[in-house]
């Protein structure tokens, strides 16, 4: 049991000490000009880069504040397990704050999860359980991952279903996120593009944006295949965003516009960002940077865009940043040398 579960914190001023460390390093991270992915371009581009948090992606955000709201109505204490369904960057997030605040972690996973994901959720201390076979009923590993999450609940005395889905706390923890830009900004921003999932970014920014009257729109960036908005469910190979279900997160008019972009176009904005700025990114932010290349046209000029990058690429080498990999899968682009400086 790690030392922090015989602190008392049933206060909430006990919960925010808690808040302490190499937790107080997540949020507040760099907001940068590109300059170089769209050369020609007229309009300015911004990317928030949220592979500078302390677990390597925005998902420290909700991880953190879910679990702090969850400790302040009472739902966990220190020595309780918590249980999550995650691809990878929302579960090395909880990981990560559970050693902090003295909690078991247990988080279902399912083959797409990357082997290089798993094995930091592993040296994080994280109980990990992998579902091998998919939803009998739509054939996606989504619905059987959530299945697992209720049939452990139901078996582990003092356990806590994060449901990043669902929860409100995920999405709150994006209005900071948003405040974040705008500040830098001083309020000047025309077009932001954020990739979906959970919905928890793209909510809670879009609550930010307006309740706040800012003119701002919002461009959510879907992975093909994904049923978020609409499109007919097939397979993906990219994990981090697109879903099998719409979340309960998820409302109508969150998006001004939407995008769907494909593996194809994550791998090759993935390169076309290195390439560029530099900048190895985790496989939704080459969908953030395809999207914006499908939009470019009808952006005007002098607008100031913003790109929520969401993961560090190291996640991704034995994936989008492998040619093995890609010419596997993908065996086209190997073709089209799109690994050529």
């Amino acid at each position: 049991m790690h030392s922090l579960a015989k602190i008392d914190i049933s206060s909430k001023e006990n919960v925010y000490a808690l808040n302490s460390g190499i937790l107080t390093t997540i949020g507040n991270t760099p907001l940068i000009k590109l300059k170089n992915v769209f050369k020609d371009a007229q309009f300015q581009l911004f990317a928030k880069l949220e592979m500078f948090n302390p677990g390597g992606s925005i998902k420290d955000r909700p991880a953190l504040n879910i679990l702090l709201n969850a400790f302040e109505k009472g739902d966990i204490k220190p020595g309780d397990t918590i249980i999550e369904s995650s691809s990878g960057n929302l579960g090395i997030g909880l990981a990560q704050a559970s050693i902090m605040l003295g909690l078991h972690f247990i988080c279902v996973i399912d083959p797409k999860t990357t082997q290089q994901n798993i094995n930091i959720l592993k040296t994080y201390g994280a109980e990990v359980d992998l579902v091998t076979k998919p939803d009998p009923i739509t054939g996606d590993f989504l619905p059987a991952r959530i299945n697992r999450v209720k049939s452990l609940l139901s078996s582990i005395p003092n356990s806590f279903w994060c449901n990043q889905y669902a929860n409100l706390n995920n999405a709150r923890a994006h209005y900071q996120t948003m405040h974040e830009i705008m500040s830098a900004l001083d309020g000047r921003l025309d077009y932001l593009f954020c990739s979906t999932g959970s919905c928890g970014t793209l909510r809670g920014c879009a609550e930010y944006i307006r309740s706040h009257d800012f003119n701002t729109k919002v461009i959510a960036v879907d992975a093909k295949g994904s049923v978020i908005f609409g499109d007919k469910r097939s397979k993906r190979l990219i994990p981090g965003h697109g879903a099998a279900r719409v979340p309960e997160l998820f409302q109508p008019g969150l998006a001004d516009v939407y995008v769907h972009v494909t593996d194809m176009d994550c791998i090759i904005g993935c390169h076309r960002l290195l390439r560029s700025e530099a900048i190895l990114a985790g496989g939704s932010s080459g969908g953030v940077i395809a999207a914006i290349d499908k939009k470019r046209k009808e952006i005007p000029i002098g607008a100031t865009c913003a790109a929520i990058l969401c993961d560090r690429g190291e996640r991704y080498l034995d994936t989008i940043y492998s040619e093995t990999w890609v010419k596997e899968h993908f065996d086209e682009l190997v073709k089209m040398q799109y690994l050529a400086s």
